[in-house]
C-alpha cells in the first residue's frame, strides 16, 4: 500500500523510539499504519541518527531528529500536533514526550505510569516544576506480545491506523553493497547473553567457506571475536568487515546477501527487511516476541526455556543448546531453497 501524500507544512507528529536497529526495523508496520491513520501530517521520528536514516530513505517517516537513548528531544517549532510513544511503557519516555507537550499524546498505560502518577512529584514537570499537562491513558501494556504487533495495536487502537504487524519490508538501499551473493556470518550481538560462541561460529564458517564466499560482520568492539572466527576458518583479511562498514553499507550487504547467519540482533531484522534467506539463533528472549515474520525465507533455531536474562555477559543456556550440525543443517535447507 503506498503511503498516504504528506502536505508539506502539514500538521506535524513526533515519534519517539531511541533504541536500537532490530528496535525500529521492528516498529515499520506502526509506522507505516500512522500514515494510513495520520495522512498529510509531516512524520519525524526521534531516533539514533544512522538507523533513522534507513527508514526516511525508505519513505517510512518525512523526518529524524537525531537523539540519543532517553536524552531529550531537540524539538524545533511550536508543539507537535501529536507525540507517540514508540519507545516503552515507563516514566522516562513519558517525561520526554510530555516535556514537548505535543497537543495530544499516544501511548501505552502500565503498572510502572501508574505507580509514577501515584507519587507526589509527578504533577510537575522535572527540574523546572511547571504544572505537568495531563493526557489521558492508552491501553495496557502486555508484557508477552511481539513488540511489531504491540505497537500497531496502540495505533490501531488509540488512531484507527490500518497495520500489518508482518509487513516489515523495505526497499534495498541505495548504497553500494560491499559484496553481493555471500554468506554473511554476523557474530555480534547486544549483549553476551545473545552471542554464539566464536569457535560454534568458526566452525560453521570453515565448514561454508570451501563451497561460498563468507563474510564475517559486527562492530568495531567486536572486530577480535570477527577476526578469531575468520582466523579459525581461514578467511583472508578483505572477508572480515566487522568495523569496517558503515550502517548503511552493513544493510547493503545484508540487502544483497545470499544467505544470514545471525543471533537474536539487529542484522536479523535486516535480513526480515529484506527478505533475505537467513539462520537465526534465538536465545534467551523468544521468537514470539522478537522473530521474523511468517512465511518468509528464514529458520528460527531456539530451543525453548523459562526465559533468561537477554543483559547477561554470559551465553544464555538456551543459546548454548543449539549445536553446530544443527546450525550446518539449517544452512543446507536454506541454501537448496535459494
Amino acid at each position: 500500500m503506498a503511503a498516504p501524500a504528506t502536505e508539506p507544512g502539514g500538521p506535524r507528529v513526533l515519534v519517539l523510539r531511541q533504541l536500537g536497529l532490530g528496535d525500529l526495523l521492528a516498529s515499520v508496520p506502526a509506522l507505516r499504519g500512522l500514515r494510513t491513520a495520520l495522512p498529510g501530517h509531516v512524520v519525524s521520528l526521534a531516533c539514533p541518527a544512522p538507523i533513522g536514516a534507513l527508514l526516511r530513505e525508505a519513505d517510512v517517516v518525512d523526518d529524524v531528529v537525531a537523539t540519543g537513548e532517553l536524552r531529550p528531544v531537540p524539538w524545533q517549532g511550536p508543539p507537535p500536533h501529536v507525540g507517540i510513544d514508540l519507545h516503552g511503557n515507563g516514566p522516562a519516555s513519558r517525561r520526554l514526550m510530555e516535556a514537548l507537550r505535543p497537543q495530544r499524546l499516544v501511548g501505552f498505560w502500565s503498572p510502572q505510569l501508574a505507580a509514577w502518577e501515584s507519587s507526589p512529584r509527578s504533577g510537575t514537570n522535572g527540574r523546572s516544576g511547571t504544572p505537568r499537562r495531563r493526557y489521558p491513558r492508552g491501553p495496557l501494556w502486555r508484557d508477552h506480545e511481539h513488540e511489531s504487533h504491540r505497537w500497531c495495536r496502540l495505533l490501531a487502537t488509540e488512531l484507527g491506523a490500518v497495520c500489518d504487524p508482518d509487513d516489515r519490508r523495505l526497499p534495498a538501499p541505495q548504497t553500494p553493497p560491499p559484496a553481493r551473493d555471500v554468506v554473511v556470518v554476523h557474530v555480534g550481538a547486544a549483549s553476551g547473553a545473545r552471542r554464539w560462541p566464536a569457535d560454534r561460529f568458526a566452525h560453521v564458517t570453515r565448514e561454508l567457506a570451501s563451497e561460498h564466499r563468507v563474510v564475517v560482520t559486527g562492530s568495531a568492539d567486536e572486530r577480535r571475536i570477527a577476526d578469531r572466527v575468520a582466523s579459525a576458518a581461514e578467511l583472508p583479511d578483505a572477508d572480515v568487515l566487522a568495523g569496517r562498514t558503515t550502517l548503511d553499507e552493513l544493510a547493503a550487504l545484508v540487502s544483497a546477501a545470499r544467505l544470514v547467519i545471525c543471533g537474536d540482533t539487529g542484522v536479523a531484522h535486516l535480513a526480515s527487511a529484506y527478505g533475505r534467506p537467513s539462520v537465526l539463533l534465538f536465545g534467551p528472549t523468544p521468537p514470539a516476541r522478537w522473530g521474523p515474520p511468517p512465511g518468509g525465507p528464514h529458520t528460527v533455531l531456539w530451543h525453548r526455556s523459562d526465559g533468561g536474562d537477554p543483559h547477561a555477559e554470559e551465553p544464555d543456556p538456551a543459546l548454548l543448546r543449539i549445536t553446530v550440525p544443527e546450525v550446518l543443517d539449517a544452512v543446507a535447507e536454506r541454501l537448496r531453497g535459494d
